[in-house]
C-alpha cells in the first residue's frame, strides 16, 4: 500500500516550518512515495517553488494550505478579543485550477478583510469557494477536534456532516493523527465513530514541521526564536513527542494499522489533486486607448510624433530603427505595455513628479525614447534594443523606473486608481537568517553570554550572502573558535541548520504587478501592515507571465527638481533637458576630488576614480559608473593609464577598433561584446545577446559551441563566422577567451549611461547653482544627521554659511538666500510641517511677525504648543527680534497661557453678545514683561540647538579644541564612518583596529551585565559626526568620571563593527581635551609602542593603483599621531599626506611590505 503526506509544512510556515522545499521533495523521493502535499499556516509562499522542486524530484506536487477559520457563528469582519482571537485550522487541497482560484481568493481573503492576529477565512467563504478543493479536519486545533474535547460530540457530528456537504462527498475527510499525544487518542476514537456513524471517510496525516527525527532539535530552536523564548524555558511552546517528521510509509502503515482506509485514502486523495501551473504563457493588462485607434495604431502615432520632437526630419537609420522595434514589439504582444508605462510617466510629468531619464536597459529602445518613456538617446551612445528585447528568445521585458523619492508613491496610487485596487499590486519578500544574524539569534535562545556570541559573529567575514561553511573555510580564527569549543560547536552547528530560513515576510522596495482580472485570480495576496503584496516571489511571478515593473524611489531627482525650482524663481527658463554635456568647468570640478553630493561619485573609492581619470564626457562617466564594480575594478588602472597614455592602446584586430576606442580598448560593456559578435562574425544582435547571456551564466556547453561558431560559422543559423572575415583563428580564438573572461562582470551600457546623465546633472547643478544644490541636498537628508553634517562641511569648502532657522525667513525645508543657506524648521524636533505651513501663510498674508509675543498671539490659534515655542527658542529661530532667549524661555510658557486666557475671555464676550453672560467683563490686553536675565552661556546655547535640531548654529564645541585633537593624534569620526559606509568595503580601518578619537561627550547611560558589573553607553561626537563608545567595568573604574555629558574628551580603543550596524569603539582610555593655549600635550603613546626621531615620515609607490596602499592606510592609521607622512608616487608623481606616530612596529611594517629602500625618515 502507498502512502501520501497531505500535511506538511515547509520554512514558509515562518519560524515553524522546517521542512525546507528542496530536502522536501528529495526527501519523498528517498522514501519511494509518490507524491506530498504544502499545507503552511494561513499562506501559499512557498507553493510554486515547491511545485517545481517535486516536478525536478519526479514526485506529484500537491497545493494547498492549512487555513485559519473563524470560530462558530463568527465572520471574518468580527474582530473582538474575547471572542475572535483564538482561531480553528481546516486543511485545504487544490483538486484542479478551480480549486486553486478559490483557494487562492480565500487565503487573500483572509489577509485583506478577516485578518485579527492571524489571517482567517470565515464560513461564508467557504460556502461560496470550495468548489474544486478538498478539506481535511485538521489537527488538534481544528474545529472537529475542539468540539470532541471539549465534551461536544454532537456538535462536531453536526459540524462535520455540515463540511460534507460543502465539500461534497469525495471532499472532507476525517484526520487522524498519532503523535503519541492522549488527546489525540480520545480525538481519533470520536473520529472513527462519526466515520460510521456517518460514513464520512478517514483519512491518516502525520503534521510535518520537519523532514527527520534528527531535525527535532533545530526545528525546537527555530520556535524558541519565532516565540522569543529561552530553550531552557519549562512553560513554552513545544512539539513533543519528537515525532513530527516526515514519517515513511512503514512507520505510518505500523501506527495506523488499524485504519487501512484511512492510508488508502491518502493515495486516492492525491489521484484526485491534478493542479498544474502554466509557466511562460503571458498575462498582461489591456491599455484603454483613448481614442477609436486600436493599440498599435496609437502606439505607432504616439512613436511617430515623438519621433519629430526629439529628432525633426531625417535620419532615415533611425526611423528605420523606430519601424523595426514597432513591428517587434507588435509581433511579441507588448504592444500595451509599451502603452502602460508610457501613461503612468506621462501622468507623472504632468502632476511635476520627477522622473528618472531611464534605468536598465529598456534605454536602449527608441520607441522608448520616442513615447518619453526614456530621456537617454540610444542612437548617441550606440545602445542596442535586443539587449532590452530579445526577438530571438520570448521573454517579458522589463521597464525599471526611477522616481523622485517623495513623491513615487502618487505614481503607484495613480497606477491603482487607472487600473483597480484589485488589479496592483506590490511584491512580497523574505528577510532570510544569514550568517551572522542566525548565530545571534541561535545564541541568545540557548542563553549563551552576549559577549562570547558577539566575539563567534563578529569571525564571520563581513561578505555579503557569505554562508557558515564559507565562513568556516576562510576564517582561522572561527574554525579554532569550531573546532577548540564543543558549546561554540554546538552553537554554529545549529547555526548552520537554520542559516537561510526565511524570517520574515516584507514588501520589495519598488515591484509592482499590473493584471488584466484581479491579482488573486492568478496569484495569492497578503497583507504588509497596510501594503497589499503578492504572495509570491517576483521571479515566480514573472515565470507565471504577470507584468511586473520597478517604481523606484530615487532620492537624487528629488533633490534635482528642488534645486531647479529654488533657481527658477530668478531663472524662470532654467531645464535640465537644456543644459551642455560639454561643460568643462564642471568636469574639472570632479578631476579636483569635489564630489560630495554628488550622485554615484561621491564615495572615497569613485572620487578617487574621478581624479585619477580625469572625466571629459558623459562617456567617461559611464565607463566609472559601470568599472566601480567588485570584478571590474581590476581594469580601472589600465583603463586610466590608456585613456592618458594612446600608446598604449592596442587591438587584437583592427576590426575592433569602432567597437572599443571609445573605452580606450578596453571591454566594458555587456554591448561591446554583442556588437564583436555582430560585426566580427556576422551574428545577429539577438543571436549575439543570446550568448553573452550563456557567457554570463558560465553554461560552459553552449559557450564552446558558440566558440566553434564564433570562429568558423553555424550556417544552420546563418552565422558566417570571423573567418569569413579573413580575421585569423587565433586572434579570433582570443578575442573569443577576453569576450568570455570579461562576459561576467561586463556591464549594462544603458544603465550606465542613465546614470552617468543624473550624475552629470547634480555635478553641474552643484557646481553652476551650489546654494540652491547644496540646501535641497540637506533637505533630502534632514533623517540622516550624519549626512547633514557632511554636506554642512562641503557647505563650508564652498564658502556657502548655514543661516540658523528664523520664523521670518525659515520655510519647512532648506532655502536660499542671499547670505547663504537658511536652516529649514522641519529639522527642528516637535514642529510639524503643517504647523510651519501655517506659519508661512500667516507671514505673507499678513506680513512679518514683529516680536515673540505678536509670534504667539498670531500663531495660537494653529496648533502651536508650548514645547514648540521652547524649541524654537532653543534653535535661535526668535533671535531676529533682538531678545535675549534666556529671557523668551522664561516668559513663553506664561505668554502662551495669557493668550489662551484672553481667547477664552474673547469667546465668553462673544456669549454675552447673545445674552448668554451678562457678566462677562471688557477683554483685557496682553501684557508680558521680559525679565532683566543674562543670556546663556555660550555652551548652553550650543547644548540647547543641538537639542533641538541636532546642529550647532553659535559655533561648534570643538572650535576650542582643534589643536589639542590635532596634537593627539585624533582620527575623525566622519572619516571612520564614511569608510565603513562604503560599498565596497572600509579601506582605512577595520575591526579591531585601534584609533584615536577627540570630541565631545553627548549621550551618556549605564547598564548592569549578567555578570553585575557596570558598563556604559557614550556618543562621542565631534565636527564631522557620532560614534558610540562602548566602556566595560575596568574603564569606568579609572575614566567613568571624565565621560559626564558635555565633558570634551580624548578617547582611545578598538572598533568594534557589528553586521550592518555603524562602527563603536570599545573604550580603554579617556583622557580630558583642554582649550587654549594650555591645551594638554597628546596623550602618552600607548604601552609597548617605541617612539622613533624624525620629521617626515616618506613612503614611494609605484602608483596610486598599487594593492599595498590600502594595506599601508590601515596601518598607518593604527598609529594615529602627529609626525607627518608623505605618500609619493613614482609613475606621476603625486603625493598623499597624513600624520602618524613614528614608531618602531610601524616603520618595521611598512619596510616589510614595501622594502626599506621606499621608507625613509627625515
Amino acid at each position: 500500500m502507498s502512502f501520501v503526506h497531505l500535511h506538511v509544512h515547509t520554512e514558509y510556515s515562518l519560524l515553524d516550518g522546517f521542512c525546507r522545499i528542496d530536502g522536501l521533495a528529495k526527501r519523498v523521493r528517498e522514501l519511494g512515495q509518490s507524491a506530498v502535499a504544502v499545507t503552511d499556516h494561513g499562506v501559499m509562499y512557498g507553493a510554486v517553488d515547491f511545485y517545481r522542486a517535486c516536478k525536478r524530484e519526479g514526485v506529484k506536487p500537491i497545493i494547498g494550505c492549512e487555513v485559519y477559520v473563524t470560530p462558530p457563528g463568527r465572520r471574518r469582519t468580527d474582530k473582538v478579543h474575547g471572542l475572535d482571537a483564538e482561531s480553528r485550522h481546516l486543511v485545504l487541497l487544490c483538486r484542479n485550477e478551480e480549486g486553486y482560484r478559490n483557494l487562492s481568493y480565500m487565503v487573500s481573503m483572509a489577509y485583506l478583510e478577516g485578518f485579527y492576529i492571524r489571517p482567517r477565512v470565515d464560513m461564508d467563504l467557504l460556502r461560496e469557494h470550495s468548489g474544486g478543493l478538498i478539506a481535511l479536519s485538521a489537527c488538534l486545533a481544528g474545529e472537529i477536534p475542539k468540539r470532541i474535547l471539549n465534551g461536544d460530540y454532537n456538535g462536531a457530528k453536526d459540524y462535520a456532516l455540515e463540511m460534507q456537504r460543502l465539500f461534497g462527498e469525495d471532499g472532507f475527510y476525517l484526520e487522524l493523527q498519532d503523535h503519541g499525544i492522549r488527546d489525540q487518542t480520545v480525538v481519533n476514537e470520536a473520529l472513527l465513530r462519526i466515520h460510521q456513524e456517518t460514513g464520512i471517510p478517514l483519512v491518516c496525516t502525520n503534521d510535518c514541521h520537519y523532514l527527520a527525527p534528527e531535525d527535532a532539535e533545530s526545528h525546537d530552536i527555530l520556535l524558541c526564536i519565532q516565540t522569543g523564548k529561552l530553550v531552557e524555558d519549562e512553560k513554552r511552546m513545544r512539539y513533543e513527542p519528537q515525532n513530527f517528521y516526515l514519517r515513511s510509509t512503514e512507520e505510518m502503515e505500523a501506527l495506523f494499522s488499524r485504519y487501512p482506509e484511512a492510508l488508502a485514502n491518502t493515495e486516492r486523495i492525491a489521484d484526485l489533486c491534478n493542479l498544474e501551473f502554466t509557466f511562460g504563457k503571458y498575462h498582461l493588462p489591456e491599455f484603454r486607448v483613448p481614442t477609436d485607434e486600436t493599440a498599435q495604431a496609437y502606439i505607432r502615432r504616439l512613436s511617430e510624433e515623438g519621433f519629430a520632437r526629439r529628432y525633426g526630419g531625417g535620419h532615415p537609420d533611425y526611423h528605420a530603427q523606430l519601424d523595426y522595434e514597432l513591428d517587434m514589439i507588435e509581433k511579441m504582444g507588448f504592444t500595451d505595455y509599451f502603452l502602460i508605462v508610457s501613461d503612468f510617466i506621462h501622468y507623472a510629468r504632468s502632476q511635476g513628479i520627477p522622473v528618472g531619464p531611464g534605468r536598465g536597459s529598456g534605454a536602449a529602445s527608441i520607441v522608448a525614447y520616442c513615447l518619453e518613456i526614456t530621456d537617454v538617446d540610444p542612437k548617441q551612445y550606440g545602445l542596442f534594443f535586443e539587449r532590452f528585447l530579445n526577438p530571438e528568445r520570448v521573454s517579458m521585458p522589463d521597464f525599471d523606473l526611477d522616481f523622485g523619492d517623495t513623491r513615487r508613491d502618487e505614481v503607484v496610487a495613480y497606477v491603482r486608481r487607472k487600473y483597480g485596487g484589485d488589479r496592483v499590486a506590490q511584491i512580497v519578500t523574505f528577510g532570510t537568517m544569514a550568517a551572522r544574524g542566525v548565530i545571534r539569534d541561535v545564541g541568545r535562545v540557548m542563553n549563551l553570554p552576549y559577549a562570547e556570541v558577539d566575539v563567534v559573529a563578529k569571525q564571520v567575514p563581513a561578505t555579503v550572502h557569505i554562508t557558515l561553511n564559507d565562513a568556516l573555510r576562510l576564517s582561522k580564527s572561527l574554525r579554532d573558535l569550531y573546532e577548540g569549543d564543543p558549546k561554540i560547536k554546538k552553537l554554529i552547528d545549529t547555526a548552520k541548520a537554520l542559516e537561510g530560513m526565511p524570517r520574515h515576510a516584507s514588501t520589495h522596495a519598488a515591484g509592482v504587478v499590473i493584471t488584466k482580472h484581479p491579482v488573486y485570480t492568478y496569484v495569492p495576496l497578503a497583507k504588509n501592515d497596510d501594503t497589499v503584496v503578492c504572495q509570491y516571489s517576483m521571479v515566480t511571478l514573472e515565470e507565471l507571465g504577470l507584468l511586473k515593473m520597478d517604481f523606484l524611489a530615487l532620492r537624487n531627482l528629488t533633490v534635482l527638481d528642488d534645486a531647479v525650482k529654488m533657481v527658477r524663481a530668478r531663472q524662470p527658463d532654467l531645464r535640465l533637458e537644456d543644459i551642455p554635456e560639454d561643460d568643462q568647468p564642471v568636469y574639472d570640478m570632479l578631476t579636483a576630488g569635489r564630489t560630495s553630493g554628488v550622485f554615484q561619485m561621491e564615495s572615497a573609492g569613485m572620487t578617487g576614480v574621478c581624479v585619477r581619470l580625469r572625466p571629459q564626457s558623459i562617456e567617461d562617466l559611464t565607463a566609472i559608473v559601470a568599472l566601480y564594480r567588485p570584478g571590474p575594478m581590476d581594469s580601472i588602472p589600465k583603463f586610466i593609464a590608456c585613456k592618458h597614455d594612446p600608446s598604449l592602446v592596442t587591438y587584437k584586430h583592427p576590426s575592433l577598433e569602432p567597437i572599443l576606442s571609445i573605452t580606450y580598448g578596453c571591454i566594458v560593456y555587456q554591448e561591446q561584446v554583442m556588437q564583436i559578435f555582430q560585426q566580427l562574425a556576422g551574428y545577429s544582435l539577438g543571436q549575439a545577446d543570446m550568448v553573452r547571456r550563456a557567457m554570463g551564466k558560465k553554461k560552459v556547453k553552449d559557450i564552446e559551441r558558440e566558440r566553434e561558431a564564433f570562429l568558423h560559422g553555424d550556417p544552420a543559423r546563418g552565422i558566417p563566422g570571423c573567418a569569413a572575415n579573413h580575421i585569423p583563428a587565433a586572434v579570433a580564438e582570443a578575442i573569443y577567451d577576453e569576450m568570455y573572461d570579461f562576459a561576467n562582470y561586463a556591464f549594462n551600457k544603458a544603465h550606465a549611461v542613465c546614470y552617468a546623465v543624473v550624475a552629470y546633472q547634480t555635478a553641474w547643478c552643484k557646481y553652476h547653482y551650489p546654494r540652491e544644490y547644496m540646501a535641497a541636498l540637506l533637505t533630502s537628508v534632514l533623517a540622516y544627521s550624519e549626512k547633514v553634517s557632511e554636506y554642512i562641511g562641503e557647505c563650508r569648502e564652498l564658502g556657502i554659511a548655514l543661516l540658523p532657522p528664523d520664523v521670518n525667513r525659515s520655510r519647512d525645508s532648506f532655502t536660499v538666500e542671499e547670505g547663504g543657506i537658511r536652516f529649514g524648521l522641519a529639522a527642528v524636533k516637535g514642529i510639524g510641517r503643517s504647523f510651519i505651513q501655517s506659519m508661512v501663510r500667516e507671514r505673507e498674508e499678513n506680513g512679518p511677525f514683529t516680536s515673540f509675543q505678536d509670534f504667539c498671539e498670531r500663531m495660537y490659534d494653529s496648533d502651536m504648543n508650548k514645547r514648540a515655542a521652547e524649541n524654537l527658542i532653543y534653535a535661535g529661530a526668535f533671535d531676529c527680534f533682538g531678545g535675549r532667549r534666556s529671557q523668551l524661555a522664561s516668559v513663553s510658557e506664561k505668554l502662551i497661557d495669557a493668550i489662551a486666557a484672553s481667547r477664552r475671555q474673547n469667546v465668553e464676550g462673544q456669549m454675552d453678545f447673545f445674552g448668554i453672560d451678562s457678566a462677562a467683563g471688557p477683554r483685557r490686553g496682553i501684557s508680558v514683561t521680559m525679565p532683566e536675565l543674562p543670556e546663556f552661556s555660550l555652551e548652553e546655547r550650543m547644548r540647547r540647538e543641538r537639542e533641538v535640531t541636532g546642529l550647532y548654529f553659535s559655533g561648534h564645541p570643538m572650535d576650542a579644541y582643534r589643536d589639542a585633537a590635532k596634537a593627539a593624534g585624533a582620527v575623525s569620526v566622519g572619516s571612520v564612518n564614511a569608510d565603513f559606509a562604503r560599498e565596497e568595503g572600509p579601506v582605512l580601518y577595520q575591526d579591531g583596529q585601534f584609533i584615536t578619537l577627540a570630541g565631545i561627550v553627548t549621550a551618556y547611560r549605564t547598564r548592569t551585565t549578567r555578570n553585575n558589573t557596570l558598563m556604559a553607553y557614550a556618543t562621542v561626537e565631534d565636527d564631522t559626526g557620532a560614534i558610540e563608545l562602548l566602556c566595560f567595568a575596568r574603564t569606568l573604574e579609572r575614566c567613568g568620571r571624565l565621560l559626564a555629558e558635555g565633558s570634551a574628551v580624548i578617547v582611545r580603543g578598538k572598533l568594534s563593527v557589528r553586521d550592518e550596524k555603524p562602527p563603536q569603539l570599545l573604550c580603554d582610555e579617556v583622557y580630558p581635551l583642554r582649550s587654549g593655549p594650555e591645551a594638554a600635550k597628546a596623550p602618552p603613546p600607548p604601552p609597548g609602542v617605541r617612539v622613533m626621531e624624525g620629521r617626515v615620515l616618506w613612503l614611494r609607490l609605484p602608483s596610486a593603483a598599487h594593492p599595498a596602499l590600502d594595506h599601508i592606510n590601515r596601518v598607518i592609521a593604527m598609529f594615529p599621531g602627529d609626525t607627518p607622512a608623505r605618500l609619493v608616487f613614482s609613475d606621476t608623481g603625486k603625493r598623499m599626506g597624513t600624520t602618524c606616530l613614528l614608531g618602531t612596529a610601524l616603520v618595521e611594517e611598512l619596510s616589510r611590505v614595501l622594502g626599506a629602500e621606499n621608507v625613509v625618515i627625515q
